[in-house]
């Protein structure tokens, strides 16, 4: 469920997270939330954190490969300097800031910015990813985003690692990941499931087809169907 403020009050502060597993479409979110913000004139600073080049060094990039322009911050702190004259801030990936961001976004808030925040809400253990539950907490806007079991095709809100590794931040994408539904996840690490993607439209039936005549579209088994229908909506010859 997608929950935003529908009126944007000038000069009022307020936070806004979005949350889920990996895949789930936060980045993505994050992107559009920034491009509506921009499309109605305000000034939009995105910010990633230093650690997150998996796309790009700087600009911020969903794994659908939408992407905006961003500013590398190496600590929370910095995001304060980086941001002095923005209307909204955009922080991407905030699982990968120290908890400080806490404070950061409450700063931010209460000097009248929007606070638009993305990230992890669950480890690859499925623990609770600091400092995003804090961020949960204090935020007045709460999005949960759901991606699709790779093992079962359910709604998903875990990320099950499936590379060995212990370590709590391990930057990755879909070889080190795969989203799981909770009766799937296997924590610390599984074997990949992940199933192979069937293209749009594949093994549609051949003999179905679409005629268009003037103002409607008939969908027909044949041609030669459809050339009877077309004959039948000629007027009959007069005699």
């Amino acid at each position: 469920m997608i929950s935003e403020p529908t009126i944007l009050s000038k000069n009022i502060g307020w936070i806004e997270v979005v949350c889920g597993g990996m895949f789930s479409g936060k980045t993505e979110e994050l992107i559009r939330r920034a491009r509506r913000a921009q499309f109605a004139g305000q000034r939009v600073v995105i910010v990633k954190p230093e650690i997150d080049k998996r796309y790009d060094e700087v600009n911020v990039v969903s794994h659908n490969a939408t992407a905006l322009p961003g500013i590398v911050a190496a600590t929370a702190d910095q995001i304060v300097l980086m941001t002095g004259n923005a209307e909204v801030v955009c922080i991407d990936e905030a699982q990968f800031f120290d908890n400080r961001l806490v404070d950061v976004a409450n700063t931010l808030a209460n000097s009248g910015k929007r606070v638009i925040i993305a990230g992890l809400d669950m480890d690859f253990e499925g623990k609770p990813f600091e400092p995003m539950p804090e961020l949960l907490a204090i935020a007045e806007y709460v999005t949960k985003l759901h991606a699709i079991c790779a093992e079962s095709g359910m709604p998903a809100n875990y990320s099950q690692r499936v590379v060995e590794s212990d370590k709590r931040i391990l930057v990755g994408e879909s070889e080190a990941y795969e989203p799981r539904a909770r009766h799937c996840f296997r924590p610390p690490v599984d074997s990949p499931k992940r199933k192979q993607t069937i293209a749009f439209n594949q093994n549609a039936p051949e003999t179905y087809s679409k005629k268009v005549d003037a103002n409607k579209v008939v969908n027909t088994k044949s041609a030669d169907e459809a050339d009877q229908v077309a004959d039948a909506d000629k007027p009959a010859d007069k005699q």
